[in-house]
């Protein structure tokens, strides 16, 4: 793990989180993380104790750290909390939540949060590792879930960590990948691979799985997401009614331009989430103070229109969820407290319709980028479809504001 004897650079730090080498630290005091590092010089710590995670990262050994990292949780070392929240910028968990198909409710109680309970095997237990390097790690886990109408799958799960080397990192940015010279960056990638071990299909009768990629980001008061859509998609725009609806302050919809801006300060609990013929394949978050662009990418097969719904209720249209999602953390209700103070760019595989022995494989892409606003700009236009100075202007802040 890095040292304080680090002698690479300084760069720019963003202006939350704390930094990399007091997280690496930190971890280090309360198990045995996983450090990968890349010839650019970025860093990225995994855990094999947290389920295969990725806690956080950085640009640079001396950089800031740029996952969410709840310290007070793993410090007190809990388990079977009906959300153990470690934090983690890319954590696998699976679909659906709710529902009549959900994973995260008991069969037969009330879709509310008193009765949500993560399934213990995805958030306890070390995960074993298969396979190690310098810039990769994989991790390998047999589970059994049981979804609301109390049927019961058994799978295996593949999980890659990687982190990219500049040539892989502009292979996945296209045209942005020639502004990685004017910035610091880190770029990762998770590779989720799931397989039915059991003795029967998973089918929409009986309910079927997804591999779902969360990652949980610092808030601060300038930390918007910003969601590129499809204007010739069908249906809604955005599903905003999870948590309840979210303030026309908080969540802007650009029709004509296609792309929406959410305000992820950790003050206002809400999630959005996109549908099959909405959603593209890149999301990201910029900060003016931080000077941080992130950017999240995911592989979404063409013409795939299932995918599970994880809305907390008995659904019509249990295969009709979203691809691609994003929360704001804040008070699970009035004068309560949040889950933790931070905010996720989600992602989800098609549903898995799987025969025994049939795998499903998502891969998601995280990229970090920290310089000048006009150096992260010309990232952004060519991924999510705007430049900086238009999201802005579409939620009323003036540049450099």
């Amino acid at each position: 793990m890095p040292s304080h004897a680090d002698s690479s650079s300084p760069v720019g730090e963003p202006t939350v989180g704390s930094s990399f080498i007091a997280d690496a630290e930190f971890l280090m005091q309360h198990g045995q993380p996983l450090l990968l590092e890349s010839p650019s010089g970025g860093r990225v710590v995994v855990s094999a104790e947290y389920q295969g995670r990725v806690m956080t990262s950085a640009v640079a050994p001396t950089g800031a750290s740029l996952g969410y990292l709840n310290r007070s949780f793993v410090q007190a070392g809990k388990t079977g909390t009906r959300f153990d929240n470690y934090g983690g910028e890319d954590r696998f968990w699976l679909g659906p939540e709710g529902g009549q198909y959900g994973l995260y409710f008991p069969p037969g109680a009330p879709f509310d949060l008193g009765h949500w309970q993560t399934p213990a095997g995805f958030q306890e237990g070390t995960w074993e590792i298969t396979e190690q390097g310098p810039r990769h790690v994989t991790f390998t886990r047999r589970l059994t879930v049981t979804n609301y109408s109390r049927v019961v799958f058994d799978l295996g799960v593949r999980r890659t960590v990687r982190v990219l080397d500049a040539t892989e990192a502009r292979a996945a940015l296209g045209a942005a990948g020639a502004g990685l010279g004017r910035v610091d960056w880190v770029a990762f990638v998770s590779e989720n691979r799931i397989t039915n071990l059991g003795q029967r299909a998973w089918t929409k009768e009986t309910g079927a799985l997804s591999i779902w990629i969360l990652s949980m980001f610092n808030p601060s008061p300038d930390t918007f997401v910003v969601v590129p859509f499809d204007r010739s998609g069908q249906g809604p725009i955005v599903n905003d009614a999870y948590f309840g609806k979210i303030p026309p302050d908080r969540l802007w919809v650009n029709e004509g331009e296609g792309f929406l801006v959410l305000r992820c300060d950790a003050q206002h609990r809400g999630k959005i989430g996109l549908g099959a013929t909405r959603a593209r394949e890149w999301a990201g978050s910029h900060s003016e103070s931080a000077r941080l662009l992130t950017l999240v990418n995911f592989d979404q097969p063409a013409g795939v229109t299932d995918y599970v719904n994880s809305m907390w209720d008995r659904q019509r249209l249990p295969f009709a969820g979203d691809v691609i999602n994003s929360y704001n953390d804040g008070p699970t209700a009035p004068g309560a407290p949040p889950l933790g103070g931070f905010y996720e760019i989600e992602t989800s595989s098609p549903a898995a319709f799987l025969a025994p022995g049939a795998s499903l494989t998502h891969t998601q892409r995280t990229f970090h980028f920290v310089g000048e606003r006009a150096a992260l700009d010309g990232i952004a236009r060519p991924t999510l479809g705007v430049g900086l100075d238009r999201v802005y202007a579409t939620i009323g802040i003036a540049k450099g504001e």
